[in-house]
């Protein structure tokens, strides 16, 4: 199985692992970045990091204590959607429905 082959079969794998990555990777870019940036930036990738995470953080934030300063929030960020991706291939696995590695087993 090649890896076009293996991304249609297993797309509902693949596309929300690869959001839920690329949102987790963002986040935590977006604290190393906030150690050197002020929070009103006009740098451009600045901007992005915050225009990509803002949506999910407003939602991790309802769940966060109030007390928590944002920075702290990005890296809990960071640390929910980790979560979250072992929870999306554990069920795919539970469930029978996960990409496995070629060639294994007899």
């Amino acid at each position: 199985m090649d890896i076009a082959d293996s991304f249609a079969r297993y797309w509902y794998f693949h596309l929300p692992n690869f959001v839920l990555a690329a949102l987790m990777y963002t986040m935590l870019g977006r604290f190393l970045l906030g150690l050197f940036v002020d929070a009103d930036s006009p740098n451009y990738i600045w901007r992005f990091f915050c225009r990509f995470t803002d949506p999910v953080l407003t939602a991790i934030a309802t769940v966060t204590p109030k007390a928590v300063p944002p920075a702290v929030v990005w890296l809990f960020g960071f640390v929910w959607m980790f979560w979250l991706r072992i929870v999306l291939h554990y069920t795919l696995l539970v469930l029978n429905l996960a990409p496995r590695l070629a060639g294994g087993g007899s």
